[in-house]
Protein backbone atom coordinates (compact mmCIF):
# COMPACT_ATOMS: atom_id res chain seq x y z
CA UNK A 1 0.00 0.00 0.00
CA UNK A 2 1.33 3.70 -0.56
CA UNK A 3 1.79 4.81 2.95
CA UNK A 4 3.56 8.24 3.23
CA UNK A 5 3.53 8.29 7.07
CA UNK A 6 4.60 10.65 9.11
CA UNK A 7 5.16 11.01 12.93
CA UNK A 8 4.16 14.91 14.54
CA UNK A 9 2.94 14.07 17.43
CA UNK A 10 5.38 11.82 18.30
CA UNK A 11 7.27 14.53 18.26
CA UNK A 12 5.80 16.19 21.39
CA UNK A 13 7.25 15.88 24.77
CA UNK A 14 7.09 12.62 26.31
CA UNK A 15 4.55 13.27 28.58
CA UNK A 16 1.81 13.55 25.69
CA UNK A 17 2.22 9.61 24.62
CA UNK A 18 4.01 6.61 25.44
CA UNK A 19 5.44 4.45 22.59
CA UNK A 20 3.39 1.74 22.26
CA UNK A 21 3.37 -1.49 19.71
CA UNK A 22 0.46 -3.46 19.29
CA UNK A 23 -0.19 -6.77 19.97
CA UNK A 24 0.32 -9.56 17.69
CA UNK A 25 -2.91 -11.04 16.74
CA UNK A 26 -3.07 -14.91 15.55
CA UNK A 27 -5.21 -15.27 12.49
CA UNK A 28 -6.34 -11.89 11.40
CA UNK A 29 -9.17 -11.62 8.85
CA UNK A 30 -10.45 -8.98 6.92
CA UNK A 31 -14.11 -7.84 7.71
CA UNK A 32 -14.90 -5.11 5.75
CA UNK A 33 -12.35 -2.49 3.57
CA UNK A 34 -13.18 0.87 2.79
CA UNK A 35 -12.00 1.35 -0.90
CA UNK A 36 -13.48 4.99 -1.36
CA UNK A 37 -11.75 6.25 1.67
CA UNK A 38 -8.35 4.13 0.77
CA UNK A 39 -8.52 6.03 -2.29
CA UNK A 40 -8.50 9.36 -0.62
CA UNK A 41 -5.91 8.61 1.75
CA UNK A 42 -3.98 7.39 -1.51
CA UNK A 43 -3.59 3.80 -0.57
CA UNK A 44 -3.52 0.76 -3.14
CA UNK A 45 -7.00 -1.21 -2.93
CA UNK A 46 -4.82 -4.43 -4.40
CA UNK A 47 -2.71 -4.64 -1.06
CA UNK A 48 -5.18 -4.51 1.78
CA UNK A 49 -3.82 -6.62 4.22
CA UNK A 50 -5.48 -7.83 7.45
CA UNK A 51 -1.90 -8.32 8.70
CA UNK A 52 -1.35 -4.64 8.73
CA UNK A 53 -4.90 -3.50 9.81
CA UNK A 54 -4.69 -6.02 12.85
CA UNK A 55 -1.02 -4.56 13.70
CA UNK A 56 0.73 -7.58 13.14
CA UNK A 57 2.78 -5.69 10.35
CA UNK A 58 3.24 -2.03 10.34
CA UNK A 59 3.26 0.12 7.74
CA UNK A 60 6.60 1.36 6.35
CA UNK A 61 6.49 5.02 8.77
CA UNK A 62 4.92 3.55 11.56
CA UNK A 63 5.81 4.99 15.05
CA UNK A 64 3.60 3.28 17.33
CA UNK A 65 2.07 5.25 19.98
CA UNK A 66 -0.49 5.10 22.45
CA UNK A 67 -1.87 8.99 23.13
CA UNK A 68 -2.10 10.55 26.85
CA UNK A 69 -5.47 12.12 28.13
CA UNK A 70 -7.83 12.37 30.82
CA UNK A 71 -11.38 13.30 30.70
CA UNK A 72 -14.35 14.38 32.90
CA UNK A 73 -16.76 10.72 33.02
CA UNK A 74 -20.21 11.67 33.49
CA UNK A 75 -18.73 14.58 35.42
CA UNK A 76 -15.92 13.83 37.07
CA UNK A 77 -12.32 14.01 36.44
CA UNK A 78 -10.31 10.29 35.39
CA UNK A 79 -6.85 9.71 34.07
CA UNK A 80 -7.65 7.75 30.49
CA UNK A 81 -5.42 7.18 27.59
CA UNK A 82 -5.94 5.14 24.36
CA UNK A 83 -6.52 2.00 26.62
CA UNK A 84 -6.84 -0.20 23.40
CA UNK A 85 -5.65 1.76 20.55
CA UNK A 86 -2.67 2.99 18.87
CA UNK A 87 -1.39 5.41 16.78
CA UNK A 88 0.40 4.28 13.72
CA UNK A 89 0.87 7.80 12.15
CA UNK A 90 -0.49 10.44 10.00
CA UNK A 91 -1.01 9.98 6.79
CA UNK A 92 -0.37 12.35 4.05
CA UNK A 93 -2.97 12.42 1.14
CA UNK A 94 -2.21 12.50 -2.97
CA UNK A 95 -3.81 16.50 -1.90
CA UNK A 96 -1.68 17.05 1.08
CA UNK A 97 -3.82 16.69 3.85
CA UNK A 98 -2.85 14.92 7.31
CA UNK A 99 -5.30 12.32 8.72
CA UNK A 100 -4.23 9.78 11.91
CA UNK A 101 -4.18 6.35 11.33
CA UNK A 102 -5.11 4.58 14.54
CA UNK A 103 -5.82 0.97 15.40
CA UNK A 104 -8.43 0.51 17.83
CA UNK A 105 -8.54 -3.17 20.06
CA UNK A 106 -5.07 -3.82 19.52
CA UNK A 107 -4.03 -4.96 22.84
CA UNK A 108 -2.75 -3.69 25.98
CA UNK A 109 -0.55 0.11 26.40
CA UNK A 110 0.52 1.91 29.32
CA UNK A 111 -3.40 3.38 29.47
CA UNK A 112 -5.06 0.12 30.15
CA UNK A 113 -5.84 0.25 33.37
CA UNK A 114 -7.96 -3.33 34.30
CA UNK A 115 -8.73 -3.46 30.57
CA UNK A 116 -7.78 -5.91 27.98
CA UNK A 117 -6.64 -3.73 25.38
CA UNK A 118 -8.98 -5.63 23.02
CA UNK A 119 -12.46 -5.17 21.21
CA UNK A 120 -15.12 -6.57 20.01
CA UNK A 121 -16.29 -7.29 16.65
CA UNK A 122 -19.68 -5.81 17.13
CA UNK A 123 -18.74 -2.89 18.38
CA UNK A 124 -16.01 -2.01 15.85
CA UNK A 125 -18.98 -2.38 13.09
CA UNK A 126 -21.13 -0.65 14.75
CA UNK A 127 -18.31 2.07 14.54
CA UNK A 128 -18.26 1.29 10.89
CA UNK A 129 -21.46 1.73 10.11
CA UNK A 130 -22.63 4.67 11.78
CA UNK A 131 -19.54 7.01 11.48
CA UNK A 132 -19.74 6.27 6.97
CA UNK A 133 -23.26 6.77 7.64
CA UNK A 134 -22.89 10.15 9.37
CA UNK A 135 -20.19 11.01 6.76
CA UNK A 136 -22.35 10.55 4.24
CA UNK A 137 -25.25 12.23 6.25
CA UNK A 138 -22.58 15.34 5.45
CA UNK A 139 -21.65 15.52 9.57
CA UNK A 140 -18.22 16.27 10.54
CA UNK A 141 -17.17 12.59 11.80
CA UNK A 142 -14.06 10.42 11.93
CA UNK A 143 -13.96 7.17 9.74
CA UNK A 144 -13.38 3.55 9.36
CA UNK A 145 -10.92 2.18 7.31
CA UNK A 146 -10.86 -1.43 7.95
CA UNK A 147 -12.54 -4.20 10.23
CA UNK A 148 -10.48 -7.28 11.01
CA UNK A 149 -11.28 -10.71 13.07
CA UNK A 150 -8.01 -11.30 14.96
CA UNK A 151 -8.49 -14.67 16.26
CA UNK A 152 -8.41 -13.67 19.39
CA UNK A 153 -11.65 -14.09 22.49
CA UNK A 154 -12.35 -10.99 24.23
CA UNK A 155 -13.93 -11.62 27.28
CA UNK A 156 -17.12 -9.98 28.26
CA UNK A 157 -20.65 -11.05 29.80
CA UNK A 158 -19.34 -13.80 27.34
CA UNK A 159 -17.27 -14.68 25.00
CA UNK A 160 -17.04 -12.80 21.73
CA UNK A 161 -15.08 -12.38 18.60
CA UNK A 162 -12.13 -9.89 18.87
CA UNK A 163 -11.47 -7.23 16.12
CA UNK A 164 -9.58 -4.56 15.36
CA UNK A 165 -10.77 -1.17 13.70
CA UNK A 166 -9.03 0.95 11.51
CA UNK A 167 -10.00 4.74 12.43
CA UNK A 168 -9.12 7.58 10.84
CA UNK A 169 -9.59 11.31 11.63
CA UNK A 170 -7.76 14.71 11.49
CA UNK A 171 -6.35 14.23 14.67
CA UNK A 172 -7.12 12.57 17.82
CA UNK A 173 -6.58 15.47 20.02
CA UNK A 174 -9.23 16.05 22.34
CA UNK A 175 -10.49 18.44 25.25
CA UNK A 176 -9.76 15.62 27.36
CA UNK A 177 -6.08 15.79 26.09
CA UNK A 178 -5.65 19.73 27.34
CA UNK A 179 -7.62 18.02 30.58
CA UNK A 180 -4.86 16.44 31.03
CA UNK A 181 -1.56 18.12 30.48
CA UNK A 182 -3.45 20.94 32.66
CA UNK A 183 -3.73 18.13 35.42
CA UNK A 184 -0.62 16.94 35.44
CA UNK A 185 1.71 18.99 33.06
CA UNK A 186 3.16 22.74 33.15
CA UNK A 187 1.79 25.83 31.62
CA UNK A 188 4.66 25.43 29.16
CA UNK A 189 3.06 21.87 28.21
CA UNK A 190 -0.12 23.41 27.50
CA UNK A 191 1.20 26.17 25.49
CA UNK A 192 3.11 23.53 23.52
CA UNK A 193 -0.05 21.41 22.75
CA UNK A 194 -2.19 24.65 21.74
CA UNK A 195 0.46 25.56 19.33
CA UNK A 196 0.78 21.65 17.75
CA UNK A 197 -3.22 21.65 17.51
CA UNK A 198 -3.17 25.58 16.13
CA UNK A 199 -0.79 24.66 13.58
CA UNK A 200 -2.42 21.23 12.57
CA UNK A 201 -6.21 22.46 12.78
CA UNK A 202 -6.09 26.23 12.63
CA UNK A 203 -3.47 27.68 10.71
CA UNK A 204 -4.66 30.99 9.88
CA UNK A 205 -4.77 32.01 13.37
CA UNK A 206 -1.59 30.96 14.21
CA UNK A 207 0.36 34.55 13.40
CA UNK A 208 -2.94 36.14 15.40
CA UNK A 209 -1.78 38.45 18.71
CA UNK A 210 -4.49 36.78 20.37
CA UNK A 211 -4.81 33.23 18.84
CA UNK A 212 -5.63 31.40 22.15
CA UNK A 213 -8.29 33.03 22.86
CA UNK A 214 -8.82 32.56 18.93
CA UNK A 215 -7.94 28.94 19.24
CA UNK A 216 -10.78 28.81 22.17
CA UNK A 217 -13.46 30.55 20.03
CA UNK A 218 -12.76 28.51 16.95
CA UNK A 219 -13.15 25.65 19.07
CA UNK A 220 -16.59 26.36 20.13
CA UNK A 221 -17.53 27.00 17.13
CA UNK A 222 -17.40 23.67 15.26
CA UNK A 223 -18.53 22.26 18.35
CA UNK A 224 -21.60 24.41 17.96
CA UNK A 225 -21.55 23.47 14.32
CA UNK A 226 -21.25 19.72 14.86
CA UNK A 227 -24.04 19.43 17.58
CA UNK A 228 -26.61 21.24 15.90
CA UNK A 229 -25.78 18.94 12.97
CA UNK A 230 -26.71 16.05 15.25
CA UNK A 231 -30.02 17.54 16.58
CA UNK A 232 -30.97 17.88 13.09
CA UNK A 233 -30.62 14.05 12.20
CA UNK A 234 -31.82 12.49 15.60
CA UNK A 235 -28.66 11.62 16.65
CA UNK A 236 -27.51 11.07 20.03
CA UNK A 237 -24.12 10.27 20.99
CA UNK A 238 -24.86 8.59 24.41
CA UNK A 239 -21.66 9.39 26.02
CA UNK A 240 -20.53 12.86 25.58
CA UNK A 241 -17.49 12.97 27.71
CA UNK A 242 -14.19 15.40 27.39
CA UNK A 243 -12.16 12.43 26.28
CA UNK A 244 -14.91 12.13 23.49
CA UNK A 245 -14.89 15.66 22.16
CA UNK A 246 -12.22 16.08 19.38
CA UNK A 247 -10.83 19.11 19.25
CA UNK A 248 -11.22 18.94 15.30
CA UNK A 249 -14.62 19.37 15.19
CA UNK A 250 -15.40 15.39 14.15
CA UNK A 251 -17.39 13.06 16.16
CA UNK A 252 -15.45 10.76 17.36
CA UNK A 253 -15.85 7.20 19.47
CA UNK A 254 -19.58 5.47 18.82
CA UNK A 255 -20.25 3.68 21.43
CA UNK A 256 -23.75 3.92 23.27
CA UNK A 257 -25.16 6.07 20.38
CA UNK A 258 -27.87 5.68 18.78
CA UNK A 259 -30.34 7.39 16.15
CA UNK A 260 -33.78 8.31 17.58
CA UNK A 261 -37.01 7.04 15.93
CA UNK A 262 -39.83 8.33 17.64
CA UNK A 263 -39.37 12.17 18.69
CA UNK A 264 -38.47 12.24 22.09
CA UNK A 265 -36.45 14.90 23.50
CA UNK A 266 -35.43 13.11 26.35
CA UNK A 267 -34.41 10.05 24.68
CA UNK A 268 -31.76 7.82 26.33
CA UNK A 269 -30.49 5.22 24.73
CA UNK A 270 -26.85 4.37 26.56
CA UNK A 271 -27.16 2.09 29.28
CA UNK A 272 -24.44 3.73 31.38
CA UNK A 273 -26.30 6.60 31.54
CA UNK A 274 -29.14 6.17 33.95
CA UNK A 275 -29.75 9.77 35.11
CA UNK A 276 -30.11 11.19 31.19
CA UNK A 277 -27.19 13.56 31.31
CA UNK A 278 -26.61 12.98 27.90
CA UNK A 279 -29.39 13.05 26.54
CA UNK A 280 -30.86 14.21 23.32
CA UNK A 281 -32.44 17.37 25.08
CA UNK A 282 -28.88 17.72 26.87
CA UNK A 283 -26.38 17.58 23.91
CA UNK A 284 -25.95 21.33 23.30
CA UNK A 285 -25.57 21.96 26.94
CA UNK A 286 -23.08 19.13 27.75
CA UNK A 287 -21.46 21.05 24.54
CA UNK A 288 -21.50 23.81 26.61
CA UNK A 289 -20.13 22.32 29.85
CA UNK A 290 -17.12 20.47 27.76
CA UNK A 291 -15.99 23.60 26.38
CA UNK A 292 -15.99 24.96 29.93
CA UNK A 293 -13.77 22.28 30.76
CA UNK A 294 -11.65 23.21 27.74
CA UNK A 295 -11.34 26.65 28.91
CA UNK A 296 -10.18 26.52 32.31
CA UNK A 297 -7.48 23.72 31.02
CA UNK A 298 -6.63 27.35 28.38
CA UNK A 299 -6.72 30.25 31.41
CA UNK A 300 -3.05 30.29 31.50
CA UNK A 301 -2.87 31.12 28.39
CA UNK A 302 -6.07 33.47 27.55
CA UNK A 303 -4.79 36.16 29.92
CA UNK A 304 -1.90 36.65 32.79
CA UNK A 305 -4.80 38.00 35.16
CA UNK A 306 -6.74 34.75 36.49
CA UNK A 307 -9.66 36.91 36.73
CA UNK A 308 -9.12 38.58 33.07
CA UNK A 309 -8.97 35.11 31.65
CA UNK A 310 -11.93 34.08 33.17
CA UNK A 311 -14.19 36.78 32.15
CA UNK A 312 -12.59 36.23 28.88
CA UNK A 313 -13.47 32.02 28.96
CA UNK A 314 -16.71 32.79 29.89
CA UNK A 315 -17.50 35.46 26.98
CA UNK A 316 -16.63 32.47 24.85
CA UNK A 317 -19.04 30.03 26.14
CA UNK A 318 -22.15 32.72 25.47
CA UNK A 319 -20.70 32.94 22.13
CA UNK A 320 -20.47 29.67 21.67
CA UNK A 321 -24.44 29.45 22.86
CA UNK A 322 -25.01 32.53 19.69
CA UNK A 323 -23.52 30.27 17.43
CA UNK A 324 -25.14 26.90 18.68
CA UNK A 325 -29.07 28.71 18.13
CA UNK A 326 -27.80 30.24 14.54
CA UNK A 327 -26.76 26.98 13.75
CA UNK A 328 -29.64 24.92 14.85
CA UNK A 329 -32.27 27.70 13.34
CA UNK A 330 -30.63 27.53 10.01
CA UNK A 331 -30.73 23.82 9.57
CA UNK A 332 -33.90 23.88 10.97
CA UNK A 333 -34.97 26.18 8.10
CA UNK A 334 -33.27 24.06 5.28
CA UNK A 335 -35.40 21.21 6.68
CA UNK A 336 -38.13 23.17 5.99
CA UNK A 337 -38.15 24.71 2.99
CA UNK A 338 -37.55 28.45 4.59
CA UNK A 339 -35.55 30.43 3.06
CA UNK A 340 -35.88 33.70 5.57
CA UNK A 341 -35.18 33.74 8.97
CA UNK A 342 -38.54 33.36 11.26
CA UNK A 343 -40.21 33.18 14.88
CA UNK A 344 -38.14 30.17 16.48
CA UNK A 345 -41.74 29.21 18.13
CA UNK A 346 -42.60 27.83 14.62
CA UNK A 347 -39.85 24.78 15.47
CA UNK A 348 -41.12 24.10 19.23
CA UNK A 349 -44.64 23.62 18.37
CA UNK A 350 -43.70 21.25 15.66
CA UNK A 351 -41.75 19.65 17.89
CA UNK A 352 -43.54 19.78 20.61
CA UNK A 353 -46.45 18.23 18.44
CA UNK A 354 -44.20 15.74 16.91
CA UNK A 355 -43.14 14.96 20.83
CA UNK A 356 -46.82 14.83 22.20
CA UNK A 357 -47.74 12.31 19.33
CA UNK A 358 -44.53 10.09 19.13
CA UNK A 359 -44.05 10.67 15.18
CA UNK A 360 -41.08 9.41 13.92
CA UNK A 361 -38.50 11.99 13.89
CA UNK A 362 -36.83 11.35 10.05
CA UNK A 363 -40.12 10.40 8.17
CA UNK A 364 -42.11 13.08 9.68
CA UNK A 365 -39.58 15.63 7.99
CA UNK A 366 -38.66 13.44 4.73
CA UNK A 367 -42.55 13.63 3.92
CA UNK A 368 -43.51 16.96 4.81
CA UNK A 369 -46.04 19.05 3.78
CA UNK A 370 -47.89 16.08 3.35
CA UNK A 371 -47.97 16.03 7.26
CA UNK A 372 -50.15 13.37 9.61
CA UNK A 373 -52.99 14.30 11.15
CA UNK A 374 -51.54 15.46 14.38
CA UNK A 375 -49.93 18.29 12.60
CA UNK A 376 -52.35 19.83 10.33
CA UNK A 377 -53.39 22.57 12.24
CA UNK A 378 -50.09 23.69 12.82
CA UNK A 379 -49.12 23.44 9.02
CA UNK A 380 -52.22 25.25 8.44
CA UNK A 381 -51.09 28.46 10.71
CA UNK A 382 -47.36 28.07 9.24
CA UNK A 383 -47.75 26.75 5.60
CA UNK A 384 -47.23 30.25 3.58
CA UNK A 385 -43.64 29.68 5.42
CA UNK A 386 -42.47 26.63 3.79
CA UNK A 387 -41.60 24.60 0.25
CA UNK A 388 -40.04 21.90 1.78
CA UNK A 389 -37.42 20.21 -0.27
CA UNK A 390 -36.66 16.66 0.91
CA UNK A 391 -33.60 16.74 -0.20
CA UNK A 392 -32.23 18.49 2.91
CA UNK A 393 -33.92 15.32 4.66
CA UNK A 394 -32.25 12.36 4.80
CA UNK A 395 -34.58 9.15 4.11
CA UNK A 396 -32.18 6.27 5.47
CA UNK A 397 -30.87 6.83 8.63
CA UNK A 398 -29.03 4.21 10.91
CA UNK A 399 -32.13 3.04 12.11
CA UNK A 400 -31.56 0.69 15.45
CA UNK A 401 -33.20 -2.07 14.49
CA UNK A 402 -30.82 -2.20 11.08
CA UNK A 403 -27.96 -1.82 12.84
CA UNK A 404 -28.51 -4.66 15.46
CA UNK A 405 -29.95 -6.78 12.19
CA UNK A 406 -26.46 -6.51 10.28
CA UNK A 407 -24.55 -6.93 13.64
CA UNK A 408 -26.36 -10.29 14.71
CA UNK A 409 -25.87 -11.57 11.24
CA UNK A 410 -22.15 -10.41 11.32
CA UNK A 411 -21.60 -12.39 14.55
CA UNK A 412 -23.04 -15.31 12.93
CA UNK A 413 -20.25 -15.00 10.01
CA UNK A 414 -22.79 -13.27 7.59
CA UNK A 415 -21.70 -10.27 6.28
CA UNK A 416 -23.67 -9.66 3.30
CA UNK A 417 -26.45 -7.63 5.49
CA UNK A 418 -24.18 -5.07 6.85
CA UNK A 419 -22.71 -4.67 3.31
CA UNK A 420 -25.88 -4.06 2.07
CA UNK A 421 -27.31 -1.81 4.90
CA UNK A 422 -24.12 0.16 3.73
CA UNK A 423 -24.92 0.78 0.42
CA UNK A 424 -27.99 2.07 1.67
CA UNK A 425 -26.36 4.60 4.24
CA UNK A 426 -24.34 6.06 1.55
CA UNK A 427 -27.35 7.28 -0.40
CA UNK A 428 -29.02 8.78 2.77
CA UNK A 429 -31.22 11.10 0.43
CA UNK A 430 -32.59 8.52 -1.68
CA UNK A 431 -35.48 6.91 -1.07
CA UNK A 432 -35.35 3.22 -0.22
CA UNK A 433 -38.26 1.18 0.02
CA UNK A 434 -36.48 -1.07 2.57
CA UNK A 435 -34.62 1.01 4.76
CA UNK A 436 -37.01 4.09 5.25
CA UNK A 437 -39.09 2.48 7.24
CA UNK A 438 -39.57 2.91 11.26
CA UNK A 439 -39.09 0.06 13.32
CA UNK A 440 -41.39 -2.52 13.83
CA UNK A 441 -43.96 -1.93 16.90
CA UNK A 442 -42.50 -5.07 18.82
CA UNK A 443 -38.66 -2.47 18.87
CA UNK A 444 -38.96 -1.24 21.99
CA UNK A 445 -36.74 -0.35 25.22
CA UNK A 446 -34.07 -0.23 23.32
CA UNK A 447 -30.33 0.15 24.50
CA UNK A 448 -26.86 0.44 23.79
CA UNK A 449 -23.68 -0.69 25.63
CA UNK A 450 -19.80 0.82 25.42
CA UNK A 451 -18.48 -2.33 24.48
CA UNK A 452 -15.60 -2.21 27.12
Amino acid sequence: MSWTLENTYAKLPKIFFREQKPEKMPTPTLVTFNEELAKMLGLDLTEASPEIFAGVKLPPGSKPIAQAYAGYQFGHFAMLGDGRAVLLGEQITPKGERFDIQLKGSGRTNFSRNGDGYAALSPMLREYIISEAMYSLGIPTTRSLAVVLTGKEVVREKILQGAVLTRVASSHIRVGTFNYISAFGTPENTRTLADYTIARHFPEIENAENKYVLFLREVATQQARLIAKWQCVGFIHGVMNTDNMAISGETIDFGPCAFMDAYDPAAVFSSIDTEGRYSYENQPKMGAWNLSRFAESLLPLLHENEDKAVEIAENEIEIYWRNYNEFWQSNMRAKLGIAEECETEIFAELLDLMAAHKLDYTKTFREFPAVPEPLAEWQQKWQTRFTCVPKNNPAVIPRNHRVEEALLAAERGDFSVMHKFLTALRQPFNDSPEYSQPPPKNFCNYRTFCGT
